[in-house]
This record gives C-alpha cells, sequence and structure tokens, in this order.
C-alpha cells in the first residue's frame, strides 16, 4: 500500500478524532417520530473527524446517531457459498468495516473519499430468513424472524424486499459512505449478488444553529418520543438478552426494514391545520396538540371546551403511542429517499423505515397491526418493499460479525 493511498483520510490524524457523537434519544411507535434524535451535534468543523468504533457489545449503526448519508443493500447468496463461503465473506466484510471506520484505508476503495476522515462511519450486518437454509444452519435460525404477516395497507415488491444478507451503511459525509458500499460491494466477488439496494439521506449533523429534532419530507419534525439509551427498559425492548435463543443473538437485535413512499402531492394539498391533526402534533415545533412543548408527554385524555379529542382519535401520534399497544416500543432509525420522479410527474420519495426491537412480534408487529387498522396517515403512504433481519452483537476485536453463528 503506498504511503498516499495510506494517508487519504488525513483529516483525522490532525483534527483529532472526537470518538462517537453520543448515545442517540428519541421515537415512540409507528411511521412518524422515527428518527433517532441527538443530544449532541457535532460542529460542521469537526463532521468529518468523529469516528464510531466498529467493535462493541451491540453493532454499530443501531444507536449511533443519525447520518447525513445511508446505503441499505441486500444480498442473496451464490449456489454453492454455503457456510465456509458465508463465513469468509463476512470476515472480509468485517475487516474492511473495521478500518474504514477507524479513518483507514482498505482494499477496494475508490478513492473518493481521500482525505476524509471516517464521519462518523458504520457498516451494520443482518441476516435474513433465508440465510439460514443456504448455509445449512436452519435448526440455528430465531423463532424471531418468522415471517411478518401480511398488513392490509402493503403492497410489496418481492424484487426489493428480504434477502440472505443486509447491510446498513452510514456515515455523514456521502463520498465516505459511497466509498464503503463501493468496497464492500466489490469483495462480495462472487460469492454473493445484489438483491436489492436503497440510498437515503438525512439533516447533517451541525446544519443548525442549535440541536434539532430532524424533520422528515412531509415537513413534520420526526423523531420526539424514541426509547432512549439509559431509560431502565431500553435494552430490554431493543437488545436480545444473555442467555436467551438463540445464544448467538446475545446483545444483538432484529431489524425491519420497510421502504414507504409518501404521497407527497396529495400530502401538501392539505392545509397545515389538516396535517397536524392527521400527525397530532403541530408542525411548527412538534408539540402534541395536547399542549405543550415537543418532548411534552402526549395526553390523550386531554378535550377542548366542546370535548372533542386535542388530539383525534385516528391522530398517528395517538395509535402509534406504546400506551395504545400494549407497550410496544421500537427503535426508529430511518433515512428519507427520493429516487427521482414516478410517470405520473410524482415524486418517488418517502422514508426508509428501519426498527429495531429485541422481537419484531413485541415491537414492530402489535404497533403495524393498530395502524393498519385506522391510522390518519394511511391515505398518504404507501408501503412498498420488507424485510426483517437478525442482527447479532457486536464483534469482538478479532472477531468478525457472524462468527458465532458460523464457526460454533
Amino acid at each position: 500500500m503506498t504511503e498516499q493511498h495510506l494517508s487519504r483520510r488525513r483529516l483525522l490524524g490532525t483534527a483529532g478524532a472526537a470518538g462517537a457523537a453520543g448515545l442517540a434519544a428519541g421515537a415512540g411507535g409507528g411511521f412518524m417520530g422515527a428518527a433517532v434524535a441527538q443530544d449532541d451535534v457535532t460542529a460542521l468543523a469537526t463532521v468529518g473527524s468523529t469516528a464510531v468504533a466498529f467493535h462493541g457489545r451491540h453493532q454499530a449503526g443501531i444507536t449511533t446517531p443519525m447520518q447525513a448519508r445511508g446505503h441499505l443493500v441486500a444480498f442473496d447468496l451464490a449456489p454453492g457459498t454455503g457456510r465456509t463461503g458465508a463465513a469468509a465473506l463476512l470476515r472480509r466484510w468485517s475487516r474492511t468495516a473495521e478500518r474504514l471506520a477507524a479513518g483507514r484505508s482498505a482494499d477496494g476503495t475508490t478513492d473518493a473519499a481521500r482525505d476524509a476522515g471516517p464521519a462518523s462511519l458504520t457498516v451494520t450486518f443482518g441476516f435474513g430468513r433465508t440465510f439460514f437454509d443456504r448455509t445449512g444452519l436452519a435448526d440455528r435460525r430465531p423463532t424471531a424472524l418468522d415471517p411478518l404477516p401480511d398488513f392490509s395497507s402493503d403492497a410489496l415488491d418481492a424484487g426489493r424486499s428480504n434477502g440472505d444478507l443486509w447491510l446498513q451503511i452510514g456515515a455523514d459525509d456521502p463520498l465516505v459512505a459511497f466509498d464503503a458500499l463501493r468496497a464492500l460491494q466489490k469483495q462480495t466477488g462472487d460469492s454473493a449478488r445484489v438483491r436489492w439496494q436503497m440510498n437515503g439521506f438525512n439533516r447533517t449533523p451541525g446544519a443548525t444553529a442549535r440541536p434539532m429534532t430532524t424533520r422528515n419530507l412531509m415537513g413534520q419534525v420526526d423523531g420526539t418520543n424514541n426509547p432512549k439509551p439509559g431509560e431502565k427498559d431500553f435494552d430490554r425492548r431493543i437488545f436480545v438478552p444473555p442467555g436467551g435463543d438463540p445464544a448467538w443473538m446475545a446483545h444483538g437485535s432484529y431489524a425491519v426494514v420497510r421502504r414507504i413512499r409518501m404521497l407527497l402531492d396529495d400530502w401538501d394539498e392539505l392545509p397545515a391545520p389538516e396535517q397536524e391533526k392527521v400527525i397530532g402534533r403541530r408542525k411548527q415545533d412538534g408539540a402534541p396538540l395536547s399542549g405543550g412543548h415537543e418532548t411534552t408527554p402526549v395526553d390523550l385524555d386531554r378535550r377542548d371546551a366542546a370535548g372533542r379529542l386535542l388530539v383525534p382519535a385516528n391522530a398517528h401520534a395517538r395509535v402509534s403511542a406504546p400506551e395504545t399497544n400494549g407497550g410496544a416500543a421500537m427503535l426508529r432509525r430511518p433515512f428519507s429517499f427520493h429516487d427521482g420522479l414516478r410517470e405520473d410527474g410524482a415524486p418517488d420519495a418517502g422514508l426508509l423505515f428501519v426498527c429495531w426491537q429485541s422481537d419484531p412480534l413485541t415491537g414492530f408487529v402489535p404497533v403495524q397491526r393498530k395502524l393498519d387498522r385506522g391510522d390518519a396517515l394511511s391515505r398518504f403512504i404507501r408501503h412498498e418493499a420488507s424485510a426483517l433481519f437478525a442482527v447479532p452483537g457486536g464483534a469482538a476485536p478479532g472477531e468478525y460479525v457472524g462468527q458465532r453463528l458460523l464457526e460454533s
């Protein structure tokens, strides 16, 4: 490796690694409130120098503060790859992700991110239900990977759903994210082929005068009530506990991925007060219609002088609230997307919804069932792709992600 190539991320050495920007705070239920609100937003001058450790109890990219750019990619293993080939692939990917996350060079990079720092780069690995059949490990497949139920609002494209393997790549610099994506795709070789790829974005850290919860493409403050790391029940809701079944999933999580297209032209025609009734929050500042400020708990019982509920019965904030779903909650960490215009001229845009939970049957499923039956937001969105992945715990130094499954 040349000295010139080794210095492609020199910013890390000159600015100093700031370390992870802190754990995320933020979102309650459903489609809205889907972003992870950030307690600490990195100043623009240090965006490139911030590094997130690859190794740890949990994989990076779950509680990591939301990044400005994301790539979600699913792969299908090639015939004959099997368990040995899958292990070799995960070993290559883990080695590359570790180097790039630390701001170092790796084989297969494009030099697109030359001279950039790590920019909070994370790579998160997951296994789909079919991975276990293809690798001869069907007896070790978690029951939590059972197929999600059908929902009446689904209009799913099978070609953009599911997959054997899944990568979530996030970074605060688009070129850093692309460089990692390209390197990992090239290292796949003949072991697997891309099944689908989705590209997303969020607000860049430091883009606002003060730390603020991000907005989605509908213009709504999005991410106020996410479960917060440090809450007494956070780990129980989001991560598989040690001693659980299967053992190799200890400290891991389950990711539900949904491509949700927003009918933005229809939404924009709705007056702002009506938009607020659909969501149950004020558009200006994200405060609940029941009163207070953005982080004020929603008062689902409060009524106006005429006896009408301030938060309508079918408002998204009400239907998705943990209080109306038996306490079901998940950590939402999405990206917005815009893939140009459709044939009818409408924007092909919306949310790459990613949510994390210790068990999708107690997290995503009950909330989505409730939304499916009576959410006012449903008329403005379309669920077009869906996938579920088992995301094992983080790799210790010297390990690769998934080693405890593939080599035990």
